[in-house]
């Protein structure tokens, strides 16, 4: 049926003439060319050389649970082997809120105006519904990540108990060999159960805070006893006093446990991250048991 051109009535009900067979794949569109893959040996020698992104790529192998992947990152951590081990390891953990990226945001900050070149390796929690993770602890590292002489890796745990990510240990190597003096190991911050960053690292930092328990919970073992020091955290403002009084609480409790293997009695100090007060007192702590348990030998035998 024809309608009237000009009849009013009629203009709403006119079909437009349509279009033609629209292709599926946009003819425009330029495929990218292929990343171009690298040999043991290149990453090796990238690694060595301080290559940043290299160095994320190599972790990134070492965290992949394809098997090719695996086999190629246990090639590169195999020749990166004889080149580590000469860095100071420091794991911090702590609870939840306890302060713990914006503290190393302040420590590596300190550590990187005295020459050395850091390497954090921040553990964020898994969802166990969706298996996903954040990995926002970077945010709170706004003035470190911005040096050059810092490397900030965020990695899932994926399931992994004790606070730390499946291959955290292989991957300290890596930045060992990529030249980094001094690692951190930021574990996911679940409470007393994380202990098994204590045995890849050279000094075991546990940050509190004042105020979330009474003395009970300071003589817990667990966490507690696996600790070579003990930092408050937030002591500013109205709860300096508070930080000081938790401080004496750990004092006390920590002459209850039984000696340490190293022989080092485990101190306890007030801070404030993010006015960042009495950071210079907790490296020095770090760096006062390095050369204790050098003199003594634990460190090397520790390390072995």
């Amino acid at each position: 049926m024809e309608y009237p051109e000009n009849d009013a009535q009629y203009k709403g009900l006119r079909v437009n003439k349509g279009i033609g067979n629209v292709p599926t794949v946009n003819p425009y569109f330029k495929p990218k060319a292929r990343q171009k893959t690298y040999s043991a040996g290149e990453f090796v020698e990238a690694i060595l050389k301080g290559n940043i992104t290299m160095l994320s790529q190599a972790v990134t192998l070492v965290e992949s649970t394809r098997e090719e992947h695996q086999n190629l990152a246990q090639d590169i951590i195999e020749k990166c082997l004889p080149f580590s081990g000469k860095s100071v390891r420091v794991g911090i953990t702590g609870v939840p809120g306890a302060g713990k990226s914006t503290s190393i945001d302040a420590f590596g900050m300190y550590i990187l105006k005295q020459g050395h070149r850091l390497a954090t390796l921040a553990i964020d929690p898994s969802s166990e519904r969706t298996k996903g993770s954040i990995l926002g602890d970077k945010t709170r590292m706004e003035a470190l990540s911005r040096e050059k002489n810092a490397f900030i890796r965020p990695s899932p745990a994926a399931g992994s108990l004790g606070g730390v990510a499946r291959k955290t240990r292989e991957t300290i190597i890596l930045c060992e060999a990529a030249g980094f003096d001094t690692v951190f190991v930021e574990t996911v911050g679940v409470g007393q159960s994380e202990t098994a960053v204590h045995s890849m690292v050279d000094f075991f930092l546990l940050i509190q805070l004042a105020g979330t328990g009474d003395e009970l919970q300071g003589i817990k073992r667990g966490i507690m006893e696996m600790a070579d020091g003990v930092i408050i955290n937030k002591a500013d403002g109205d709860n300096i006093e508070k930080a000081k009084m938790a401080a004496s609480h750990y004092r006390n409790a920590l002459h209850l446990f039984p000696p340490t293997a190293s022989g080092w009695i485990p101190k306890v100090l007030t801070y404030s991250g993010y006015y960042q007060i009495g950071i210079k007192e907790v490296w020095n702590m770090i760096l006062e048991y390095i050369k204790f348990t050098k003199d003594n030998g634990y460190f090397e035998q520790k390390r072995r």
